[in-house]
């Protein structure tokens, strides 16, 4: 087995674990206390430990206004391990096509879907049965017919060339094995002058990949972080244009939650 299909399966494992969870009852905080991305060996400070509510409010569905989440399934809410909120990150309009990558139990789908309305559409694509299993159960929960759940990876997504509008993503391409394929991949399915809203976690400059490491596992969401300056040349060496990357929130020492938008540009 090689490492990129070593990584993919325990990033698979893990999900597909917390996905059973929330079917059977788990609650979003308890699955925070699994090797999220602010346990041990995570080396946070005492204001982020896995036992202080701020760690509740770094990752999970802490990050969402309950207004925004009130008419949504609870196993939806539950199954929320993101590092913020993409669907405001790409500030979503009437009539457009989203894309959201490793979209989970379906919570950023859900909440696209809502934002752009009956004349808009949002897709969801994940590469872990139980998640989709879960996603489709919330689906049809909350009537929603402008979405559709799609089985693949997000460094080989399953749509054809310029079939979005605008791409989301919740703390998901720092657990991918090739984020210049992801990467490349967010250009491709997106139409001229569409843009990405994601949001994930980011390494200072400063840290090594070693150093991220030290800091938690590839599974927890840090080990496999990108540092500011490799995102942002990713983001133009695909073809982006317009990129920024902002820290919102601090998941470990020198490392945090962030939002990343470019744009692609028009001929």
């Amino acid at each position: 087995m090689s490492d990129t299909t070593e990584l993919r399966e325990q990033v698979r494992a893990r999900y597909a674990q917390a996905a059973t969870a929330v079917k059977d009852g788990a609650r979003n905080a308890d699955l925070l206390t699994e090797d999220s991305c602010c346990t041990p060996p995570c080396h946070c400070d005492s204001t982020h430990s896995p036992a202080h509510p701020t760690s509740q409010r770094s990752f999970g569905a802490g990050l969402y206004e309950p207004a925004d989440t009130t008419d949504l399934p609870a196993e939806a809410i539950e199954a929320s391990l993101g590092c913020g909120n993409p669907t405001a990150v790409a500030d979503l309009r009437e009539g457009e096509r989203v894309l959201d990558l490793g979209s989970g139990g379906g919570i950023d789908v859900l909440l696209s879907a809502k934002r752009v309305g009956p004349s808009g559409f949002a897709y969801g694509v994940d590469m872990t049965e139980e998640m989709l299993e879960l996603a489709e159960a919330n689906k049809a929960q909350a009537k929603a017919t402008n979405v559709q759940f799609l089985k693949g990876t997000i460094e080989h997504v399953p749509l054809p060339d310029e079939s979005v509008d605008v791409v989301i993503s919740n703390c998901v391409i720092n657990l991918s094995a090739d984020k210049p394929a992801v990467l490349a991949e967010m250009f491709r399915v997106l139409i001229p002058g569409g843009r990405i809203g994601i949001s994930d976690v980011v390494a200072e400059d400063h840290l090594t990949p070693s150093q991220r490491a030290e800091r938690g596992s590839y599974v927890g969401c840090l080990a496999g972080a990108l540092s500011k300056r490799e995102y942002l040349d990713g983001l133009a060496a695909a073809g982006f244009t317009g990129a920024s990357v902002e820290f919102t929130h601090q998941t470990a020492n020198g490392m945090h939650a962030a939002t990343i938008r470019a744009t692609k540009p028009t001929p």
